[in-house]
């Protein structure tokens, strides 16, 4: 099978989720995980940036892939039989531009790969609820079209007051039962419930944050 029909078969079983979710507002799935399939690890694999910090093992992308096929099929198995168990990660200050520093977890490359599968199948999901003014954590889209939109609506429409407000180290410090809640909302399927709290259990006091927002993001 080329990397092209193997992207298609991929691609051909996650639309097929959308189209149910589009169809059905309140459907809840109970049959998620046997689309985490080698494919869509490998795509995975594959969307994840080239040079980015490695994590608590020390692995970077490259040396990941060294021996990808072999890594992937063994990540696969594990995935699917539960033995799967992320990793902590390596925490790391960055500077803010008011002088203060924000803690960053940087998990390893194995964990991104089954997160990034993990993200590729819920968006399928959840990018047929969101409201078109969500931009963060979303595909295609990025922080900085708020900005662009905020423009457009104070320039050309009416806008009688403009609202800023942020949660510090939301989340950082969120119960988790709470994000589990709003994932069982419309997600059924048992391996996909607990392959999530393994992360949220399993990585506790580490951040993790950026997955959590992106299968938290409000739609409302």
């Amino acid at each position: 099978m080329t990397c092209t029909q193997r992207q298609e078969q991929t691609l051909s079983g996650l639309e097929r989720i959308r189209v149910a979710a589009a169809k059905d507002k309140n459907l809840r799935f109970t049959s998620l995980m046997h689309r985490i399939t080698v494919d869509l690890l490998r795509d995975s694999y594959n969307s994840l940036k080239r040079d980015a910090a490695s994590g608590i093992d020390n692995m970077t992308w490259k040396e990941y892939g060294e021996k990808l096929e072999i890594s992937l099929v063994d990540l696969h198995n594990r995935v699917q039989s539960g033995r799967y168990r992320a990793m902590p990660s390596k925490r790391i200050r960055i500077p803010k531009p008011d002088g203060r520093e924000r803690p960053i977890g940087i998990a390893t490359p194995e964990d991104k790969v089954v997160q990034q599968a993990v993200v590729q199948v819920l968006n399928q999901i959840y990018e047929e609820t969101f409201l078109g003014f969500s931009y963060g954590f979303r595909p295609g889209r990025h922080q900085h079209n708020a900005p662009d939109a905020v423009w457009v609506g104070i320039m050309q429409r009416k806008a009688g007051w403009v609202l800023d407000a942020d949660i510090s180290g939301f989340f950082d410090a969120i119960e988790h039962g709470w994000p589990m809640k709003f994932i069982e909302h419309r997600v059924a399927d048992p391996g996909m419930l607990n392959l999530i709290r393994k992360w949220l259990r399993e990585t506790e006091g580490n951040d993790h944050s950026k997955y959590l927002r992106t299968v938290t993001r409000k739609r409302y």
